[in-house]
């Protein structure tokens, strides 16, 4: 037997990422592992070891055993102390440990895939003890490499993969949140439109209908008179949606439309990832 062909596409998206991640770090100097992304609190190093940490927990590693200290701002609650828990105690791990483990990660999670053989439908340990299927639990990885291959490329001045095969993974895994950050988080008025019309890399138009409940649904026929519309492009649009930016921030970006109250609190809890 062979990986399922529902895998296939989140396992061709978390090789894409994971080798340009590889890639870009290799002739990195000891001082440029330090350098801040756009991840609130996290280094380039700290970056590599959450996706170090996060491949070794879907190999069925043991987690570290290790004691947080407690000055670190950005770690406010129990998923962020899970998360936290694998980079912090890599911190004073060198370049080329950091290298090194990355490389063994890799390749014991290409031998892994290889030989993946379980239905999508399995359970397997997700997060803080959570139970997740092995397709969702693949997605979650792809999107996760994406992103944080992204976080490097802003921190080390290297653009690019806009529109890899990750991207298209999180697009859909961000455009499947939007229905509940419109109607519920964002709290739009019933029986209503909103419409995003994101351009770039990954183009897409979508209208987000809440109906009389307050419940949204996701569309790609355009509305007439929505209460609100937004134009902007994909990279900002990745931004806002992973926390990485503030809307005050790229507000020359985001071509806002409509009700100001509606869209700014879209737009402020615009935020998909924890």
């Amino acid at each position: 037997m062979s990986l399922h062909p529902t895998l296939q596409p989140y396992a061709d998206a978390w090789t894409h990422s994971i080798e340009a991640i590889s890639e870009l770090v290799q002739p990195l100097a000891e001082g440029e592992w330090n350098q801040r992304t756009p991840c609130p609190g996290w280094s380039v190093r700290d970056v590599v070891s959450h996706v170090i940490g996060l491949d070794c927990e879907m190999l069925g590693d043991p987690r570290p055993i290790h004691t947080l200290p407690r000055d670190l701002y950005h770690v406010t609650n129990d998923h962020q102390r899970y998360m936290e828990m694998q980079v912090d105690v890599r911190r004073h791990h060198t370049a080329p440990e950091m290298t090194a483990e990355l490389e063994y990660t890799v390749i014991r999670r290409n031998r892994q895939l290889r030989n993946e053989s379980r239905d999508p439908g399995t359970k397997v340990r997700g997060s803080l003890g959570a139970e997740l299927t092995l397709e969702e639990a693949m997605r979650m990885r792809a999107f996760d490499v994406w992103v944080h291959e992204q976080d490097l490329r802003a921190a080390l001045g290297r653009p690019g993969n806009l529109d890899s095969p990750g991207a298209h993974v999180v697009r859909d895994m961000l455009l499947d949140a939007l229905p509940r950050i419109v109607a519920k988080e964002g709290n739009a008025p019933r029986s209503s439109a909103i419409v995003f019309d994101v351009h770039g890399p990954v183009e897409f138009l979508r209208t987000i209908r809440v109906d009389i409940q307050g419940r949204g649904t996701l569309e790609t026929a355009p509305a007439l008179g929505p209460a609100a519309s937004f134009t902007l492009d994909w990279e900002t649009y990745v931004r806002l949606a992973c926390g990485r930016v503030a809307p005050e921030a790229v507000a020359d970006r985001v071509k806002a439309e409509g009700d100001p109250d509606v869209t700014a609190a879209i737009l402020r809890n615009f935020t998909v990832t924890p």
